[in-house]
């Protein structure tokens, strides 16, 4: 990647809308965070969408709460949330204010910036498990929860196009790691690459194109 290069967010329309079509269309794009000159970025190769009251997994679930309020924000709202007392899960909420939906950044390809993402991650066994898992590229790039409720489309973090053509194929699955809703195929990712998170190609996976 050239860090000269002019990266331009995609725009607060692209996240208004279906939540599943957001999920499949936002593989291959680049999740960009800058710090200073600083650029860590990354290609987008899983995620995992939760659609409102309907969703068991979902936070907005038959409640609003204190830290489910920003999943009822309009589309490109940035939410992050804290597990297990000490991660973050990188989340951006999609369709019309109101709905409570959101897709959940789950792997990323480092491309740039891997020194800094090995200092903020710590040791890792390999380079594929440096950003293989939504609180592993929170603590790689260092998104917490300050970002929650920011703009996707803003200067800091945001996603946008890959300059490569998208030759890529896309699997649909089960998500991972619920009790409630487990059985939806709301997870995405990109067949075959290597920095997608562990326990990918499940019986239940299925080639969407």
């Amino acid at each position: 990647m050239n860090n000269k290069r002019i990266y331009i967010p995609l725009s607060r329309k692209f996240y208004l809308r279906n939540t599943l079509e957001v999920s499949k269309d936002l593989l291959g794009k680049l999740l960009i965070r800058k710090s200073g000159n600083k650029i860590l970025a990354g290609k987008i190769v899983e995620t995992e969408a939760y659609i409102g009251e309907h969703d068991p997994a979902c936070h907005a679930y038959k409640k609003f709460t204190n830290r489910s309020k920003t999943l009822y924000e309009t589309g490109g709202t940035i939410y992050v949330y804290f597990v297990y007392g000490k991660y973050h899960c990188f989340n951006i909420v999609t369709e019309e204010k109101g709905k409570g939906c959101a897709v959940l950044i789950r792997a990323i390809e480092p491309l740039m910036g891997l020194k800094s993402m090995k200092i903020n991650r710590g040791k890792i066994k390999t380079i594929f498990d440096l950003t293989n898992g939504p609180s592993k590229l929170c603590l790689c790039l260092g998104i917490d929860l300050s970002y929650n409720g920011g703009d996707i489309a803003g200067k800091e973090l945001f996603i946008t196009e890959s300059m490569e053509k998208n030759n890529f194929q896309i699997y649909v699955s089960k998500r991972i790691g619920l009790n409630s809703g487990k059985d939806f195929p709301y997870r995405f990712f990109i067949k075959n690459n290597p920095y997608v998170s562990k326990h990918i190609f499940n019986k239940e996976a299925k080639l969407i194109n």
